[in-house]
């Protein structure tokens, strides 16, 4: 009797011990798949009129991540808000698991909604790699921004910069990354006419952010820090690649003097197999046009 009654016991807690585990199994699965949109809105007396309401998505460090029946939720997602502009800030491949195909796949199917505009992360350099890829992406369609600046026209006179530079790990020696960043800016920028009225930089690292106020860009759009990887309610990221722990830059819109940061979530993952309360994100900027007080 006293062996049935123990028998039970071990059953029952054996019962709860795989239940647990299928719910555990659960949360993760749906916290590293299910895609979430973040809007915002950037409000300034010098978006030109004819961009009042333009919609530009951000992705990010998708890191050869492949969502299920080949990204069809993700890009159905993307269709939904109807963007002018696709911007994608680094990490397309992941050098430990390199896997081109899922991610030119992705890449294929945007260009088909917007056009795309593309800048390194330092995966893509880590993976030795990147000439070939970067081939492959300008026959995709994709605009790949190396330290060079482009034109966003609507209309006559209506016209963006969007800017765009090589992640630092490039050069392989961290304790410039800075330095490096630097000076692609001031080379892609080199033959930028004064007074332009809106500038977007396209770059991976949000830790550079002192940097880019310094050029006192309008929207700097970054990714890197995965959200922190693990989001503590009501503290923020728990820790991030060259931030550290409770790093500043991790997630959201971040404004200093006359620049505003916009850090992306990113879609997969990395070093850290797995994401908790940071779900994978779409970043969707709508440009508002205000008059100067």
């Amino acid at each position: 009797m006293r062996w049935q009654v123990l028998n039970k016991k071990i059953k029952k807690r054996l019962l709860y011990l795989l239940l647990g585990l299928v719910l555990l199994t659960c949360f993760f699965y749906f916290q590293n798949n299910s895609i979430v949109t973040t809007p915002y809105n950037f409000s300034t007396d010098k978006v030109p009129q004819n961009f009042n309401g333009y919609k530009i998505v951000q992705l990010s460090d998708l890191h050869s991540k492949s969502f299920e029946n080949n990204h069809s939720d993700l890009v159905k997602k993307v269709k939904k808000v109807k963007p002018d502009l696709i911007v994608f800030t680094g990490d397309l491949i992941d050098s430990d698991r390199y896997n081109e195909k899922t991610s030119l796949t992705l890449m294929e199917k945007l260009v088909q909604i917007a056009p795309v505009y593309y800048v390194t992360g330092n995966h893509e350099w880590w993976s030795g790699k990147f000439n070939s890829l970067e081939d492959k992406l300008k026959d995709t369609g994709v605009h790949v921004m190396r330290n060079t600046v482009e034109e966003i026209t609507i209309g006559k006179d209506e016209i963006q910069k969007i800017i765009g530079i090589d992640d630092p790990a490039k050069v392989n020696e961290s304790y410039v990354e800075r330095a490096i960043a630097e000076e692609d800016i001031k080379n892609a920028i080199k033959g930028l006419e004064e007074g332009v009225n809106f500038k977007i930089l396209l770059s991976h690292r949000p830790e550079l952010f002192s940097l880019y106020t310094q050029y006192e860009f309008d929207v700097v759009f970054s990714g890197h820090a995965h959200g922190g990887q693990v989001r503590i309610p009501f503290v923020g990221g728990l820790v991030a690649p060259n931030q550290g722990l409770f790093p500043e830059y991790s997630s959201g819109m971040h404004a200093v003097d006359k620049t505003t940061m916009i850090v992306n979530r990113g879609l997969g993952n990395s070093i850290i197999p797995l994401r908790v309360f940071n779900r994978p994100e779409i970043v969707v900027v709508a440009l508002k046009r205000v008059k100067n007080q």
